[in-house]
């Protein structure tokens, strides 16, 4: 696909990205408070006639319609990043099971079974270990060291 024909995609994502960052802000809150408290205020004026009533319902409406979209847009692409993070984790740590590189594609009789499995091995480490204790700081800088020279012995071969 040419680099202009994502250019509408592109420009929407980035849309939709400001829009949920922004609407999510104490700003746009106050903007909104806002524009309730003036609604409230004018109903005297116009002695809180359907009018009144179906300008707020419609605004209101549409609003809600069109976020929908770019939230859904937003965790969409969120949800897809996350994703790719976990399968690099999964991918890069030795021992760590392949299957779960993309699990999120599987039916949910598929995730079904590898829960249960998941559970038999949580209950199994619940029975030998102390849920008091965690990995050390040590252990973590000991796990770093080695990243860094696997790392750096990848760049020279």
């Amino acid at each position: 696909m040419a680099q202009h024909d994502k250019a509408p995609a592109r420009a929407f994502e980035r849309f939709a990205s400001t829009a949920t960052r922004f609407t999510g802000s104490v700003p746009a809150f106050a903007v909104a408070l806002g524009i309730i408290v003036v609604w409230a205020v004018t109903g005297p004026l116009f002695h809180f006639s359907d009018t009144w009533q179906l300008v707020i319902n419609t605004g209101t409406t549409i609003v809600t319609f069109l976020m929908v979209f770019l939230i859904q847009q937003t965790q969409n692409k969120d949800g897809l990043a996350i994703q790719l993070k976990l399968n690099e984790l999964v991918a890069a740590l030795e021992g760590a099971s392949n299957r779960l590189i993309s699990v999120e594609d599987l039916t949910g009789e598929e995730l079904r079974v590898l829960h249960a499995h998941y559970q038999l091995l949580a209950k199994k480490a619940a029975e030998v270990a102390d849920t008091r204790e965690s990995h050390s700081i040590e252990e973590a800088e000991r796990r770093h060291e080695r990243k860094h020279r696997q790392s750096k012995a990848r760049n020279k071969g």
